[in-house]
């Protein structure tokens, strides 16, 4: 791990230089021994104060030229050339200082790093990268989309939409998401006039337009290609999205762009594809990777059998909650975050990313099929410092995955039995038919 100690120089000539304090400092100091060694003890402070702000937040990083963390968004400003408006806009919404994430990716990004940075649920991910977007490409400017987020639902591409609404209020960025692909074509398409510039999509809408003949999107002009929730999007099969990616990243051949990729955890698959095809990578971990939030009160309930579970669920029940009729997926999710109902009903669907104000409870009916899809689950509560529990129900037949639930709760500082930590370790069994 290593801190600039030269100030970066923007790509092409454009973009955001920066000089520190400090490096402004160095180069006003005169030359000779005294001076040197002054410089040096200078030097070592500041690396020392820098480590320590790093300690105090948990935030590793790794890599080289690495900017050092931002304490304030006054900082944003006053060295990024941070929008004022933008600024106004984070007081607005009540955002005063950043979270360990954003105090490190944020200068990463706005040095165009490219950057893979895992984060635990509710860190303020989102904030993260569109801080950084919205700084980079400084003002609308009709040359198509210079920025491109890739979500895993629409629920999560609309709260990201939503956000970037939200922060460049009045600056007059023109933000989309492609809501229907079918109308996508007539507004984006060849003959439009280009007047936008950053897109919040899913893959798979994404993919439609680019696999048009011809293409109905262009992102030749794109500078920023932000992939949220990186581990899900690069899983194989029917449940993942890594065919599509590929194609993303092949339409995105632009030679400023710079690429980003977000998690609230991460796999050894996603962290070897950016090491081997980014360019000059820095990773970011807040706190030890692939954990769940310490805000979380974590419970395992043994319920015995399937009939177990509606037994515990009535006693929850008991204690003050309805249940709402299931609705269509927009309606309930939008129901819910108003607050018209209080229980909300869903797969593992929503699992990922959604950030629901004021969440108590996630009672996790169906036991999780791993650690990392047990981590997003229970990470809608307990967000931004606030407190939340999640129960989780298990029976005899989810004994074979308990193991690695209860150590996640156990690193968590919440208590499990031993006899749970002892289980024997599951191992995959890959078979490989071979066909004559």
């Amino acid at each position: 791990m290593e801190v600039a100690d030269e100030p970066n120089k923007a790509a092409d000539g454009e973009g955001i230089s920066w000089t520190s304090d400090l490096n402004k400092r160095i180069q006003n100091q005169p030359s000779g021994d005294k001076e040197k060694n002054s410089l040096k003890r200078l030097k070592h402070l500041h690396q020392e104060k820098v480590n320590r702000i790093r300690g105090q937040n948990r935030i590793n990083v790794h890599g080289c030229d690495v900017p050092d963390p931002v304490c304030t968004f006054e900082e944003l400003q006053s060295e990024y050339r941070l929008h004022s408006r933008i600024l106004q806009n984070l007081k607005d919404a009540g955002l005063d200082t950043p979270t360990p994430i954003q105090m490190q990716a944020i200068p990463l990004m706005m040095h165009g790093r490219e950057v893979l940075a895992c984060a635990p649920t509710g860190s303020g991910k989102t904030l993260a990268f569109c801080l950084p977007l919205l700084t980079h490409l400084q003002q609308p400017a009709n040359l198509g989309f210079r920025a491109v987020v890739i979500s895993p639902t629409r629920e999560l591409a609309s709260q990201t939409y939503r956000e970037l609404l939200r922060l460049s209020d009045g600056v007059g960025f023109r933000v989309h998401i492609i809501d229907k692909a079918s109308l996508a074509a007539k507004k984006y398409g060849p003959k439009s006039s280009k007047k936008y510039d950053i897109l919040v999509s899913t893959p798979n809408r994404l993919i439609y337009l680019l696999s048009q003949d011809p293409p109905v999107l262009d992102l030749s002009s794109v500078e920023w290609l932000v992939v949220d929730e990186s581990d899900k999007l690069f899983e194989a099969g029917k449940s993942g999205f890594r065919e599509q990616l590929a194609t993303i990243f092949l339409a995105c051949s632009g030679p400023k762009v710079r690429r980003a990729f977000f998690s609230a955890t991460c796999t050894p698959d996603v962290e070897q594809w950016c090491r081997l095809n980014l360019d000059n990578l820095v990773t970011v971990n807040i706190g030890h990777r692939n954990t769940a939030v310490e805000t979380v009160e974590q419970e395992l309930l043994f319920v015995g059998s399937e009939d177990g579970k509606l037994v515990a669920m009535r006693d929850i029940i008991k204690k003050g909650f309805l249940p709402p009729m299931l609705q269509q997926r927009d309606n309930v999710v939008n129901s819910f975050r108003s607050g018209h109902i209080w229980v909300l009903i869903c797969t593992a669907l929503l699992a990922r990313g959604i950030d629901f104000k004021g969440v108590n409870l996630v009672l996790n009916y169906d036991f999780p099929t791993s650690a990392v899809e047990y981590i997003h689950r229970i990470g809608r509560t307990g967000r931004a410092g606030h407190c939340g529990k999640a129960i989780t129900f298990f029976t005899e037949n989810d004994k074979p995955l308990l193991r690695s639930i209860a150590n996640v709760i156990k690193q968590a500082g919440c208590p499990v039995p031993d006899y749970m930590i002892g289980f024997k370790k599951i191992h995959r069994l890959i078979i490989i038919a071979v066909v004559a």
